[in-house]
């Protein structure tokens, strides 16, 4: 049989640089058709010169007979890379309900509706302090997750005004309703939207 003839120094160097700028399908896939196209000793030689498994070079011999042809723009299967810290550290959705908890609100008009006045920068910091670093977009996906949609405490034209002591009143307000939470008491969520048709009528 032939003994396979090995590429100039130059050659090898190219390829090498080529081999290390394609992604980890793409490396097989090139290995494989450069050990392919060598034949006998194409897979060792190959192997050592890209420094990369001989079970690699077949895998990926084996995958252009059946992929080659196929659309297909993924690098990895499906179900591949990293996956999320919801699904990995599932006590992650305790603690943000926990943090959002004296933050919500719902509408009056559709009990599925719900929102939070926090930003998702703050629930990301209120989360680091409980030990979960994460990204606001892991904050989109818990928001998501448990039917949240964040919302503004008040309309922008208010938020331009300057309310004094508005944070001590929403402490104050936070504390009565835990007062009122430990002593058995119900706590209820008034809308005052229509204040304006309630000074009308006085």
């Amino acid at each position: 049989m032939k003994r396979m003839k090995p590429y100039s120094q130059e050659i090898e160097m190219q390829m090498l640089k080529v081999h290390q700028s394609l992604s980890e399908k793409d490396r097989r896939y090139y290995a494989a058709v450069e050990a392919t196209k060598l034949g006998y000793g194409g897979v060792a030689y190959i192997s050592h010169l890209l420094k990369c498994n001989h079970e690699v070079i077949s895998r990926g011999q084996k995958e252009l007979k059946t992929e080659f042809f196929e659309k297909s723009d993924r690098i990895r299967k499906v179900g591949g890379g990293r996956k999320s810290i919801i699904a990995t550290r599932p006590e992650i959705g305790e603690a943000f309900l926990e943090v959002i908890d004296n933050s919500t609100a719902g509408s009056p008009m559709d009990a599925d509706v719900k929102w939070t006045n926090l930003s998702r920068e703050n629930i990301a910091l209120k989360l680091a302090e409980k030990s979960f670093k994460v990204s606001v977009t892991v904050v989109d996906q818990l928001l998501k997750k448990y039917n949240f949609r964040p919302r503004k405490a008040f309309k922008s034209e208010a938020g331009k005004e300057n309310i004094p002591n508005r944070d001590e009143q929403f402490k104050n307000i936070d504390k009565l309703k835990a007062e009122y939470t430990k002593n058995g008491n119900p706590v209820i969520s008034m809308d005052v939207k229509k204040r304006a048709d309630w000074k009308s009528l006085s």
